[in-house]
């Protein structure tokens, strides 16, 4: 199995986020697991990323506080979903915010 990097991406409809997550390969291929448990590949990503961000998905880690808040959060109050496997990962990749006060 060839060794491979992680991050994190998420788009936002109204109080809703709905998570990705971007696998890069060593071989310079990429994987996106999606909100509905399926598995992606790509070429490149390049290509992986320009998907995500044609369907206005943005890097987790590449937002700031003022980003975060614009679309509707705090990063104080989200991180991305954590599990044992993709197949319980999968309930975990769209979270609602809940009401706000």
């Amino acid at each position: 199995m060839s060794a491979s990097h992680d991050s994190w991406w998420l788009a936002t409809l109204g109080r809703t986020l709905v998570w990705a997550r971007l696998r890069e390969r060593d071989a310079g291929t990429a994987e996106v697991f999606d909100s509905d448990g399926n598995t992606l590949p790509y070429d490149s990503v390049d290509t992986a990323r320009a998907a995500l961000m044609d369907a206005e998905f943005v890097e987790f880690d590449g937002l700031d506080e003022e980003d975060a808040l614009a679309r509707g959060f705090s990063l104080q109050e989200i991180q991305p979903p954590g599990a044992g496997d993709d197949a319980a990962l999968r309930d975990r990749m769209v979270q609602s915010l809940g009401a706000r006060a």
